[in-house]
């Protein structure tokens, strides 16, 4: 029993936290100590999936500092905002001796769930192309080895498909569409004119629930925002995944269109570490979104050049929402940094004392805004020190955040707001950088990071994130059609701009090779390195620019040319 609860009932209990720690004998220990939290399972052998009741948070705060607050789940949300000749995809399809169409390839989803009733998604016989269906949001049997949700299989669903209503026999419903739009332009079988990159390849979606309270009133989602997602349960669904491809001995390809501002943006939290793991697994590929980011004005990024000095960064906030605006600032183990805060009406806070796992809590005397201010320092893997500033119910206006330098040998400094749609009200930097507006999880280290193009006009997609990540290394890797895509939501068909979009046409590419290598044997060890390798080799080039750059990687994606030079090596 746990807080008086079964370990069930308490990891569905409201106030209960989830969090993602690195296995290591410390916290094995801690663990055994402090019966109040719960491990409830281990993912790849090296992480934990523990929970914790909300009340606890503090001590865990104060015992283990940085560890934790790198284990905590980041909030991210969907990336978005058929082009499959431009991407030479069709050519593919088309080439009589390479004949390639997904077919033993698995294409994983861990997004909105899916609408598993329409007909792409269904064989002229009746069957369903879903082989796996695990939805987080259910209250139900898990499967086995996981501690929440219900999974449907095959068979259930091909059940539901001659049930005169299907909802009765698998109730999983794709409400927000983004699930189902990114799997029907991978893995659309072709109706009418439409067919998606892998139009044989099966899947197994997983639909995430929507994040604890808990880490939605800390990152200050607004209530209206649906589609806001815990990266624990991420993980969860990225391995559940690997489970079935496991047991049914096949490659998987996994497309990951969501995305965070929250993070380091350096590859190193537990749950970039954890996916980069993933990547390098045998018939394994992961394809992750680049964002939409590079014109939302959401970072900033700065040099401080002597010990004393200090720079101002201002955030423009807006009348809109009430509820508050959270920021990071990250800079580098060789520096200590500390900030100061001005109001709009010119209230100062004045410099707060770098105090590691001590978070200050500022009532401003003529306005109802409260500012929270946390250092963490040294954070995993980096030592970076992580500053976070939280202010509730900020009067509209310009809030002036100065950073002052106590210790500079390095001297950069990188900030974050909240993902566009994380915020109310909405916040901006007055001097943002664009680049370096990858986001979270695009920014660890191993999978294929795709932005977005307009095909048609062969131009930029205006907001697709620029790179470098915080460690100053390449992304995006590549461009893929995601202006005005056609695919299709469960209300019918339409169409879809963003990375999320493009990203899920990667992935169809990715099967393609897939199906090349492992399934035909050309290339048994086929993984998300070499994938990625013949990808960016094949990408289409224009004469007037030098690569790779950080907006359009290497290139945009050609598959055709892709196999071309494949054939040359």
């Amino acid at each position: 029993m746990i807080y008086g609860m079964t370990e069930r009932e308490f990891i569905k209990h409201p106030d209960t936290v989830d969090f993602i720690v690195r296995k290591n004998p410390y916290f094995d220990r801690y663990a055994q100590e402090h019966p109040e939290i719960y491990v409830a399972q281990t993912l790849m052998g090296k992480y934990m999936l523990v929970y914790a009741h909300r009340d606890n948070v503090p001590n865990l705060l104060t015992e283990l500092g940085s560890t934790f607050v790198n284990a905590a789940s980041l909030v991210l949300g969907v990336t978005d905002r058929v082009e499959l000749e431009s991407a030479g995809i069709v050519e593919v399809h088309n080439q009589p001796y390479l004949n390639l169409r997904g077919s033993g390839v698995i294409l994983g989803f861990v997004d909105t769930g899916i609408d598993y009733t329409k007909e792409i998604f269904v064989y002229p016989n009746g069957k369903s192309k879903i082989l796996y269906l695990y939805d987080q949001s259910a209250d139900g049997t898990p499967p086995e080895g996981f501690t929440v949700g219900q999974e449907y299989t095959n068979a259930q669903i091909n059940e539901a498909l001659q049930a005169e209503d299907p909802y009765t026999i698998v109730p999983q419903r794709d409400t927000a569409g983004h699930g189902t739009f990114l799997a029907s332009v991978a893995a659309g079988r072709e109706v009418d004119g439409f067919v998606g990159a892998a139009p044989e390849a099966e899947l197994v979606v997983v639909k995430l629930r929507r994040a604890r309270e808990f880490y939605l009133e800390r990152a200050f989602v607004p209530p209206e925002q649906e589609n806001a997602f815990e990266s624990s349960k991420v993980m969860l669904g990225v391995e559940y995944i690997l489970q079935k491809a496991r047991q049914l001995g096949r490659p998987v390809v996994i497309c990951i269109g969501l995305g965070t501002n929250f993070g380091t943006h350096d590859g190193t939290t537990p749950f970039e570490d954890y996916l980069s793991s993933v990547a390098n697994l045998r018939g394994v590929c992961l394809v992750t979104a680049a964002g939409n980011e590079s014109q939302a004005q959401h970072h900033a990024h700065g040099r401080l050049n002597f010990k004393g000095e200090a720079q101002n960064i201002d955030i423009k906030i807006g009348s809109i929402g009430n509820i508050g605006v959270r920021m990071s600032i990250i800079n580098s183990a060789a520096d200590r940094f500390s900030v100061s805060i001005r109001s709009p009406t010119g209230e100062l806070i004045e410099r707060v004392p770098v105090q590691s796992n001590m978070p200050r809590s500022f009532q401003l005397l003529l306005e109802a805004s409260i500012v929270e201010v946390e250092y963490y320092f040294p954070m995993e893997e980096t030592g970076a020190q992580l500053t976070i500033i939280r202010i509730h119910k900020p009067t509209p206006g310009i809030w002036t955040l100065t950073v002052h330098g106590d210790l500079v040998l390095d001297g950069t400094y990188d900030a974050w707001l909240p993902m566009t749609g994380f915020s109310s009200p909405r916040a901006q930097f007055l001097s943002p950088d664009p680049y370096g507006t990858v986001v979270v999880p695009a920014t660890m280290h191993g999978s294929i990071v795709c932005g977005a193009y307009d095909s048609r006009t062969n131009s930029l997609n205006t907001n697709s994130s620029w790179g470098p990540n915080r460690l100053r290394e390449m992304a995006p890797d590549l461009l893929a059609p995601g202006v005005r895509v056609g695919g299709f939501y469960p209300r019918g068909y339409g169409s879809m701009s963003g990375t999320s979009v493009a990203a899920a046409i990667a992935a169809g590419a990715a099967a393609l090779l897939m199906e090349w290598g492992v399934v035909n044997r050309k290339d048994p060890s086929m993984s998300t390195y070499q994938i990625r390798a013949y990808l960016v080799r094949g990408c289409s080039r224009s004469e007037d620019m030098v690569y790779p750059n950080y907006k359009w990687g290497y290139g945009t994606l050609n598959l055709l040319q892709t196999f071309n030079y494949m054939r040359e090596t």
